[in-house]
């Protein structure tokens, strides 16, 4: 015969060892598992140091359980900016279909003062014509001081 009664005092000392909206659940898993090795155990007693073995079983399979469990994030969760601002977290994932505009503007300005003979050189290489000889050597040249200004700045 099964003591639900004293199954019900065991599960209440390890219902608190659980986070505070899962207790009942708790509770309740380890009354019926107490039930189940109860009634799966013949006529052999069940003593109140087998049932705290049982529960205290329970209770760890419970937190295995939820250390497995991922930890979902919804995109509509907001996120501190760091200057007090918050923002949701789907704005900050970054678009490959935008212009990086500091990079946009750069390329502007640098086109704005760039020579037309390197643009024309540009334009060949972008169809897949072949450069003559003395456009190499412009290429050529034109990169070396492009490198040689970058890495003054890097310095």
């Amino acid at each position: 015969m099964l003591d639900w009664k004293k199954y019900m005092e065991i599960a209440d000392k390890f219902q608190h060892r659980a986070k505070y909206q899962d207790r009942e659940d708790l509770k309740q898993d380890i009354v019926v598992r107490l039930a189940e090795v109860a009634s799966n155990n013949g006529h052999k007693p069940f003593t109140e140091g087998a049932m705290v073995r049982v529960a205290s079983y329970v209770t760890m399979e419970y937190w295995h359980n939820l250390k497995r469990q991922p930890v979902v994030s919804s995109l509509s969760n907001e996120i501190d900016g760091g200057d007090g601002n918050t923002t949701e977290l789907y704005q900050t994932i970054a678009d490959d279909k935008t212009i990086d505009l500091d990079a946009w503007i750069d390329a502007k300005a640098w086109l704005l003062r760039c020579p037309q003979r390197l643009i024309d050189i540009a334009h060949k290489r972008a169809i897949g014509q072949p450069l003559k000889g003395n456009e190499r050597q412009y290429l050529c040249r034109h990169r070396q001081r492009e490198l040689a200004k970058v890495q003054k700045t890097l310095v």
